[in-house]
């Protein structure tokens, strides 16, 4: 009848309309998945790990400084690489922006992936993805290794940085809660991805500077565990800036949850750290990863993957980079 195939036709319509909503919603992210190279360079996987567990066996630190440059490439521009992108007498890039100037580092770590997957299938594996499997392999690579997980690839890299990008979306180590909250959530991050993600601080050293102000004038801290820092940090800005403390005091090349145990006991490192548990509407979850590993590692997994999929260049879009440090 007339009104039957009047509803078939608002029930197609309904369908259409529910099918642009949900791809509007995925946005490019629908477009990455696990086999993304399954066919294409089935051989990037393991040319991945293989580098970075060497990198990390020369030297431990080296895990979190990976897994830290996907954090300040993803939350610039989405997941693109821009990061890795060198600055040029025209070109300014954001290797010089405050948050990672004389402090990001492993980009020579990245740049042997991409040779060796370059290697088996030119012109194949952005170097978006190159960091975003580096950074997963990073934490399994750790002497106590944290979760694995199937990380979503099919990103391409960006031509273009942001300086400013940089500068204002990346959180700095003197954030407070409501800063941190902000920031993640202008990534489409909730408070608890913003806590179990802040538990990669369970590897990694800091930098005195960033650490000094915490330890000398704050409150929030163990006295004891503040004396313990002081000794390597003097208080003076610009004497021993660069001096390296470990972000967990206990086992700084294990992946676990001594990080969260540190700030229920006040020793977090960072003012950013310790405000995860000052009084404030996270401290129940930072309980909950105390009492669960395997809840913490479930919610980080979660958070990794979430954050990955932050407006990542699909399609046609972007290029792949024969060199990680410049564009095409």
């Amino acid at each position: 009848t007339g009104a039957s195939s009047m509803a078939a036709g608002m029930n197609a319509s309904a369908l259409c309309f529910v099918l642009l909503v949900v791809m509007a919603a995925g946005g490019a992210s629908a477009q990455l998945s696990t086999g993304f190279y399954s066919s294409s360079c089935p051989g990037a996987l393991g040319a991945v790990a293989s580098v970075v567990q060497s990198a990390v066996a020369k030297e431990p630190r080296m895990g979190a400084s990976i897994l830290r440059l996907f954090f300040h490439d993803c939350f610039v521009q989405g997941c693109d690489g821009s990061l890795l992108l060198d600055d040029t007498a025209s070109f300014q890039g954001e290797k010089t922006a405050m948050p990672n100037n004389g402090s990001v580092r492993g980009f020579e770590v990245i740049d042997a992936i991409k040779v060796a997957v370059e290697n088996i299938c030119p012109g194949v594996v952005s170097c978006a993805d190159v960091l975003a499997i580096a950074a997963r392999d990073s934490v399994v690579a750790v002497r106590i290794g944290g979760p694995n997980w199937a990380v979503k690839v099919g990103r391409r890299d960006s031509t273009t940085a942001s300086f400013s990008g940089a500068n204002n979306n990346i959180p700095p180590p003197t954030s407070g809660l409501a800063n941190l909250t902000s920031l993640f959530a202008a990534q489409g991050l909730s408070q608890k991805d913003m806590v179990a993600l802040s538990g990669s601080h369970t590897i990694g050293q800091a930098r005195c500077t960033n650490f000094r102000a915490h330890i000398y004038n704050e409150t929030d801290i163990d006295s004891g565990f503040a004396g313990t820092r002081q000794s390597g940090c003097p208080p003076n800005s610009g004497s021993g800036d660069n001096n390296l403390a470990p972000l967990d005091l206990q086992t700084p090349t294990a992946f676990e949850n001594n990080y969260y145990k540190n700030l229920v006991a006040k020793k977090g490192l960072l003012h950013s750290d310790q405000e995860l548990f000052n009084g404030g509407a996270t401290d129940p979850l930072v309980q909950y990863y105390v009492s669960s590993q395997s809840a913490f590692f479930a919610d980080f997994v979660a958070g990794m993957i979430k954050m990955g999929d932050i407006s990542p260049l699909t399609g046609n879009n972007g290029e792949i980079r024969k060199n990680c440090r410049k564009s095409n």
